[in-house]
């Protein structure tokens, strides 16, 4: 008798890693997300992978807690092995996570407001 296996798997998938080129003690999680101090999660987020079966997906990399301060907009699969000093010359202090397309007036309206988008879970 063969049993049927079902795998449900939430996109994007984000692995965060404590220490540079994808070492240490690591972290994944799944779905829409921002995570607030990446100083509150492992002790410090160094390097990171990114994936979905979406090219929508979306990743932004702050330069500031809170969704604050400089930010970069990364479309698609990434993998980072060093976080710091990667947005002009700024540490990476928060992060959102998406499958779907943020545009930049979304980006900035979450930068001002510090709120996210409904569907969205808040880390650390």
């Amino acid at each position: 008798m063969n049993k049927e296996v079902h795998i449900s798997q939430t996109y994007p998938r984000l692995t965060v890693y404590s220490e540079e080129n994808y070492r240490g003690r690591s972290r994944i999680y799944r779905g829409n997300l921002g995570i607030r101090d990446t100083d509150n999660i492992l002790d410090g987020i160094e390097s990171l992978r990114f994936f979905s079966t979406s090219s929508d997906a979306t990743l932004v990399l702050f330069s500031r807690t809170r969704f604050r301060g400089s930010f970069r907009v990364l479309r698609g699969n990434h993998s980072i092995r060093d976080l710091d000093d990667y947005i002009s010359g700024n540490d990476v202090e928060s992060i959102i996570s998406s499958n779907q397309r943020l545009t930049l007036a979304q980006i900035r309206r979450i930068r001002s407001s510090g709120d996210l988008p409904p569907g969205y879970r808040i880390i650390g």
